[in-house]
Formats: C-alpha cells, structure tokens, sequence
C-alpha cells in the first residue's frame, strides 16, 4: 500500500484546469456574441440576420442558435447583459472617483444604456412572453446601484437629501428619449445639466 498523500499526479488537478479554461474560454465567446449583437442590433435593427452576427463574433450559426433557439431569447440575454454591465459599474466607479463625480460619471452610462435599449425597442414591445421579467430585472440591478451611489454623495453633503433612485433613472430615461434626434452629444449634456442640478440645497459636511 502506498501512503504517499500527494495526489498531484493522479490527472485530477490537470483535468480540472482544463475544464475550467474551457468554461472560462466558453464565456468569453458567449460575452463576444453577445456584445457583437448588441453592435448588430444597433446598427442595423434587431431582425439582422443571425449570420451576420455569427460572422462578426467569429462563430458559426449553429453555435448562436445553440445557445439562444429563438431570436428574442438573444435578444433578452443582449438587454440582460448591459443591465448587468450598468450595474456592476457602479461600484467600480465609486471605488475610483469622488461620490458626486461618481454620481455623475454612472448617470452618463446609464445614459449610454438607454441610448442602446432604444435598438431593442421593437422586439421589447413585441409581447414576447420571454421578455416579460425583464422591467422586474431591470429594477432589480439599476435601482440599488444608483441608490448607493446617491447615499454617497448625500453623505458627503455633495447633492440634496431628496433624490429618489427610481425617479432620477425615469427622468433621465425621458431627458435621452426625447433628446434622440436632437443631434450628436445633446442627451449628454442635458443629462449633465441634469445632474449638476442635484447639487442645489446640499448640505456640506
């Protein structure tokens, strides 16, 4: 009997490295489909062919139809994926700036999220049941990232005490919606106008 407690040979440790760079690597193509859709959509509409997805995220068709059967489960997985990146912005973001210029910087994202959410506008309102979780899921990611971001800067007496998440994500939906055909930078800038308004009736620490 061997007493030998070293088990660094037995092909357990090599197989599970391996599974785990497949899986890693299985991600990052799913992360490139899927930001190469959202290109996609954008620029040439949400009925684009799937092949033309495919070509440019460098897989082939059957890979996207295996990973998504019907076009409005890529198309839910797209807006899941920049509510995900919306998010998970936040703390980055705060982590790295001062509470207001943090503030400031996750509103111009969240800008730039809407602006992408219009290029899936006609298939959200298509009444595909697939989509029906997504106005919960959107609540559910946005509303607590920039509630956070509002009690810093409150607390840093940078912005008034009476800024409400879920109010403050509407209107500067409304500012982007109706700032789309207002040419190159303009949503930006109102939603900078916006935002800079806070300031008003702060307390100063």
């Amino acid at each position: 009997m061997n007493d030998r407690t070293d088990d660094s040979d037995d092909g357990l440790k090599p197989r599970g490295d391996t599974e785990r760079r497949v899986r890693a690597d299985a991600q990052r193509n799913l992360d490139t489909l899927l930001q190469t859709a959202m290109a996609v959509f954008a620029s040439s509409g949400v009925d684009a062919p799937v092949r033309e997805i495919a070509d440019k995220a460098g897989v082939g068709v059957g890979t996207v139809y295996r990973h998504f059967p019907q076009r409005s489960d890529l198309v839910a997985a797209v807006f899941r994926r920049e509510i995900d990146a919306c998010a998970e912005a936040a703390p980055i973001l705060s982590a790295t700036y001062a509470p207001f210029e943090a503030l400031a910087a996750w509103m111009q994202r969240y800008a730039a999220f809407i602006a992408a959410k219009r290029g899936l506008a006609k298939a959200l309102h298509s009444g595909d049941p697939v989509f029906d979780n997504l106005p919960g899921y959107f609540d559910q990611r946005l509303r607590p990232a920039l509630r956070t971001l509002l009690e810093a800067a409150t607390t840093a007496g940078e912005i008034r005490s009476d800024v409400d998440a879920e109010e403050l994500l509407g209107a500067v939906a409304s500012l982007c919606m109706s700032a789309h055909n207002a040419g190159s930078g303009r949503a930006e800038r109102m939603v900078a106008l916006l935002v800079d308004g806070l300031r008003h009736g702060a307390q100063s620490s």
